[in-house]
């Protein structure tokens, strides 16, 4: 599947860091990876960290997939608020699943300083606007939510929205937890590191078939190659579902744009939150250490690449249009804009496990807004189930939920 196209902005500004080779020869592991971007190199690594020996394979160069075209907002908010999951997953899943997610930040920042380049994290608040009055309604069942389960937030009327940050809108949640990052510089440094605890990488290679016995699998390779491992695991994102019998994910399309870097050096806006609304195509903002403005959303029912892409100048002009109804004073000029394809599933939740037709598989299929956040779960629930401990999450992320 095309899952990206445009100009990602992280390509460019990171070209290709480093290379690796395409398997050429037969390989044996405890654990073969299928995927080498965010869910991929999270998965791996600490599988490594586990003591397991892996191997990662991906048909495109490394992080070359969705990627590279994520905006990488982290954030523990799940695309189905708070008290919408509680009604459909009960409060104590609708709970643990947030509040998974939020450590998850906790993790991530964990692991980039750990790493010889910090990948440029960083902590920031998060602030989700109301697009109509009636929005309002909502925003407060979700603020008393969170505050229940324990989450720090404040609920702002329209007056002090626009007091703090000068936007206009009828109110918003202001979230302290949330942070940013330059993903494809994270999955190369991920990578990087768990190459040194002895995780073996090739790309342009294309598994093609994989068989279980008792004892593991053996998976074939577009080269002729065989791996034998012990597990296997799917880290392979929205092409997973063309594998698995029923369907999970319902695809969309999403645009997003890089401005030029912004004269100046005070903060573009009010401790340079990440931004985003509650409204159908919604807005999302963020901006980078060079003090470009990511914008992003637009997202339309997903067709085919060749539609996508041919509304990415349409999509352009619309997502630079609604800035600029936030933020009229910043001159904000498009550098580079491009499109990918994302999945939404019924509970805004990831399906991460084991599939019964699947023997000795794993998927980590981390769908929807919180595919990194989702990702270092997967990890930590592959790595659990492989050794047999006990995951406190591995049942909210089921794919027999």
């Amino acid at each position: 599947m095309d899952l990206r196209s445009g100009y990602p902005f992280w390509l460019i500004r990171n070209g290709l860091p480093s290379t690796f080779p395409a398997l050429r020869k037969n390989e044996r592991c405890d654990v073969v990876v299928v995927g080498a971007g965010i869910t991929g190199a999270l998965v791996s690594y600490q599988l490594a960290q586990a003591g397991l020996s892996v191997v990662v394979v991906d048909e495109r160069h490394v992080a070359w997939g969705s990627t590279a075209a994520s905006t990488a907002l982290l954030q523990y908010e799940i695309d189905v608020p708070l008290h919408e999951l509680e009604e459909m997953r009960g409060r104590e899943n609708a709970v643990g699943a947030y509040l998974a997610c939020w450590e998850a930040i906790s993790k991530i920042e964990k692991l980039s300083r750990a790493l010889e380049d910090d990948c440029d994290f960083k902590r920031c608040p998060s602030l989700y606007l109301a697009t109509q009055s009636s929005d309002m309604i909502a925003l407060k069942k979700e603020f008393l939510a969170r505050r229940r389960a324990g989450l720090e937030l404040d609920l702002w009327s329209a007056a002090q929205l626009k007091a703090k940050t000068g936007v206009i809108r009828p109110g918003a949640l202001f979230s302290k937890d949330a942070a940013q990052i330059d993903p494809y510089r994270f999955v190369y440094h991920l990578l990087k590191a768990a190459q040194g605890m002895g995780v073996r990488i090739y790309d342009r290679t294309v598994v093609k078939s994989y068989e279980a016995d008792g004892r593991g699998v053996r998976v074939k390779t577009d080269g002729d190659m065989t791996l034998r491992a012990r597990h296997i695991v799917f880290a392979t994102g929205y092409e997973s579902q063309q594998f698995l019998p029923q369907k999970l994910v319902e695809l969309h399309s999403t645009y997003a744009l890089v401005s030029e870097p912004i004269a100046g050096r005070s903060p573009l806006w009010h401790r340079e939150s990440l931004i985003w609304e509650h409204a159908d195509p919604y807005l999302y903002l963020r901006t980078t250490s060079e003090r470009r403005i990511i914008i992003g959303g637009e997202d339309d029912a997903f067709e085919n690449p060749l539609r996508r892409d041919a509304l990415i100048p349409h999509k352009t002009k619309i997502l630079l249009r609604k800035f600029k109804k936030l933020f009229p004073h910043i001159a904000c000029e498009v550098a580079f804009a491009w499109a990918g394809t994302f999945g939404t599933t019924k509970d805004g939740l990831a399906y991460i496990g084991a599939h019964p037709d699947f023997p000795r598989a794993f998927f980590t299929l981390g769908f929807g807004g919180n595919g990194m956040t989702y990702s270092v779960l997967a990890g930590e629930i592959v790595r659990d189930s492989i050794l047999k401990r006990k995951n406190k999450h591995a049942h909210l992320f089921s794919l027999d939920r």
